[in-house]
């Protein structure tokens, strides 16, 4: 079971980057970062599990004042650490809940963060808690992944996403009840070590729903940050949901 800090304790935490490097290349954190500063203008953007800053740092080196929301105290020190750590305000908490001072006008999930919730009721309390921070007019921003099951033969419950020599990983499904879980297995030195992570897998429509419970519409969607448009064949989307001005 985890412990305060989640799934990602210090034992995740201190590989985290290089485990995830090529999300760190400029081509994967531009076109967030641009279109976030967008969306921000003159105000300030919220990231809810903000992790080690991976856009949060950029976005608040383009003048935008961030903060953050992190249930993991050792993901949240590694953003503190890097340079310009220091301008981003973190605080420890469950993004489903965690409220923080201020208004803003862009809140953000990346990475498909929002299936780290892994019940429906603590994500429709996540885009209460957006919709709650949200200055009128300001967006809720989710880049998340469309859930895979045309890959799922009657019978298989298992997705192969990697294979390689010394690593595999692959995905879980529960469709009765939308539970997933990613599951990395590595070989090293010859001894094997597994690690597996819940989530909630989530329609598109469903969470426009979510988000006319918490009184936004949705505004835009595209299959990725440059705003190709999202179609049928789309296997992960970026949706704008707009809190009313008024």
């Amino acid at each position: 079971m985890p412990g305060a800090d989640g799934y990602f304790g210090e034992d995740i935490a201190a590989t985290y980057d290089e485990t995830s490097a090529d999300m760190f290349r400029p081509e994967a954190v531009d076109p967030p970062v641009e279109l976030l500063a967008e969306l921000a203008g003159d105000g300030r953007a919220l990231e809810f599990g903000i992790g080690t800053g991976r856009i949060a740092l950029p976005l608040a080196a383009r003048g935008v004042p961030v903060h953050g929301i992190e249930l993991s105290r050792a993901m949240a020190a590694r953003l503190r650490d890097k340079p310009g750590g220091d301008a981003v305000d973190v605080t420890i908490g469950d993004f489903a809940t965690t409220r923080v001072p201020g208004t803003f006008a862009v809140a953000y999930l990346v990475y498909n963060t929002i299936n780290n919730l892994t019940t429906q009721d603590a994500q429709v309390a996540c885009f209460r808690n957006a919709a709650d921070h949200l200055r009128p007019g300001g967006t809720f921003v989710v880049e998340v992944g469309v859930p895979d099951l045309r890959r799922l033969p009657p019978g298989q419950t298992a997705v192969p996403f990697r294979i390689g020599p010394t690593e595999w990983a692959f995905d879980t499904y529960d469709v009765a009840t939308q539970a997933m879980s990613s599951h990395y297995v590595t070989i090293t030195d010859g001894r094997a070590e597994h690690w597996s992570l819940p989530f909630r897998y989530v329609w598109p429509a469903e969470l426009d729903l979510m988000a006319r419970l918490a009184g936004m519409r949705l505004r835009d969607r595209w299959e990725e940050w440059s705003r190709t448009p999202f179609t049928g064949e789309s296997t992960q989307h970026v949706s704008v949901w707009e809190k009313p001005a008024e």
